[in-house]
């Protein structure tokens, strides 16, 4: 018996679409639903080095909770590559100026740090309120513990 290898073409027309409602729920627990969800590994064809993954839409994202005093400790850090270039931030002000970045980064830190990883992180979509545009999709509602 040989162990199944998924292959491109066979995983592109599996592809299903998720939502994840991140209202009141913890940062963590949402960015490690959507990482699994994003790499695959939640299916029998899990290939570490093919992209088996699902779509994933994040909703509410305004609305996640960061538990303990990480509101006000937590740094999100950018560099623009010149000298002196760095920026931080606290994650109240992130979440004022652009609330989907505390998903987005949570699960970009998940992810694989390679060109798979990049495909990986393309597939996710994240929106600060309940609204988004991907209803054609049918995503199938997933609950987060």
């Amino acid at each position: 018996m040989s162990t199944f290898m998924a292959s491109g073409t066979e995983t592109a027309a599996d592809s299903r679409w998720h939502i994840v409602d991140a209202d009141g729920k913890p940062l963590g627990r949402v960015a490690t639903v959507v990482a699994r969800l994003l790499q695959g590994k939640h299916k029998k064809t899990y290939t570490p080095f093919v992209d088996t993954g699902d779509h994933v839409v994040v909703v509410n994202a305004a609305k996640v909770k960061l538990t303990g005093r990480k509101e006000d400790q937590k740094i999100y850090r950018q560099h623009s590559g010149y000298e002196g270039g760095l920026r931080e931030e606290r994650a109240r002000l992130v979440r004022q100026r652009k609330p989907e970045r505390l998903v987005e980064e949570a699960v970009h830190g998940m992810l694989p740090k390679s060109t798979l990883g990049a495909a990986m992180y393309r597939k996710l979509k994240v929106y600060a309120g309940p609204d988004h545009p991907h209803t054609a999709q049918k995503p199938s509602k997933l609950e987060v513990a």
